[in-house]
This record gives C-alpha cells, structure tokens and sequence, in this order.
C-alpha cells in the first residue's frame, strides 16, 4: 500500500531586521524574505526594525516565541564581527535547541558565492518555545541564499526525508494565521 503525499503547511512567520542604520523603507533583505516566504505559500504575520542592541532584539523575539500563532522567526542582520553584531549572543540564550548545521550549511553553500568571505557569517539557528528562530546575515543576497538553500525545504511540509514543519505541528493551528 502506497503512502499518501504530505499536503503542505504553511506556517505563520514573523521577520526582524537587526540595524542601526536602515529603516524598515530601506529594508531589502526584510523585503525580500518577505516575498519569499509568501511565495512559498506561507503566512507573513509580523514584521520588526530594531537597532542591534541585545536586549531590544531578545524583546521582540520574546513576544513572538511566546505567541501560540507565531511558528517561524526570520531574522536578517547582526551576525557579522564588528564590533555592534550581536544577533547570534541575543538569541541563543533563548534556544531551548540550536540547530547545529544550520550555519555550516549556509556557510557551504555561501562558499559557492562568496568565497571565502563566508566565515565571517555567524549565522545561527535554534528552537525556542517550539518556535524556529533562523539569524541571518543583513545583505538581500545571504538572505536569498539562505531562503533558496535551505528554508524553503526545510520550512515545506512535503519536503523529504524530513523537514522542521513535522516539528511544529504541535503548535500549529490552521486558524491562527489570520490576524
């Protein structure tokens, strides 16, 4: 007996650009994860600007974590080395899980683009309250490159072998998408 197809689920995402130096009018790389994700079929539920300062970006990212609905935080910004990123120290306090291969990953597949530069992402990613929180680098193309690479797989109910939907179902309810 053959099994049947995995319909797809979208999920409800909320996306946080980390900058102290654009607006949200300027704001590509939120822009652009924004697009994608709708046009994967997802619910965009929330959008946040906020300075990279650790605690205005862990106040957001708490509200959101804590919300039933909220199952996806995309956040573009704050992972470089100078000296004011700090996204990866705000937000894996807040990890219950960090998903390991995550920045391995974006970093291989960067390489491809890149080059070496790469190393300097310090992209991250973990589980908080049954939340999936991704940090991204703030450049339109990273943020492309993370979306086409691995979220638009990983965030695809139908996606095979596994996929992170499967983890989120406890949370998701098809009727909180609506805001």
């Amino acid at each position: 007996m053959s099994k049947l197809p995995t319909p797809f689920r979208p999920l409800n995402i909320c996306v946080l650009t980390v900058s102290d130096t654009r607006t949200l009018a300027e704001d590509t790389s939120g822009d652009a994860l924004i697009t994608m994700l709708e046009a994967a079929g997802h619910h965009f539920i929330e959008r946040a600007l906020v300075r990279d300062d650790i605690y205005d970006m862990r106040a957001v990212v708490s509200q959101w974590i804590a919300d039933k609905k909220v199952q996806v935080v995309l956040i573009t910004g704050g992972t470089g080395f100078y000296s004011r990123d700090s996204t990866p120290e705000a937000m894996i306090p807040l990890f219950d899980k960090q998903v390991e291969g995550f920045g391995e990953l974006f970093r291989q597949i960067s390489y491809e683009e890149i080059g070496t530069s790469t190393i300097q992402s310090r992209a991250v990613a973990g589980l908080a309250n049954n939340t999936l929180v991704f940090c991204l680098p703030g450049s339109t193309g990273a943020c492309r490159t993370a979306w086409n690479g691995i979220l638009r797989e990983q965030l695809d109910s139908t996606h095979r072998p596994c996929n992170f939907v499967e983890l989120l179902l406890g949370k998701f309810q098809p009727s909180l998408h609506e805001v």
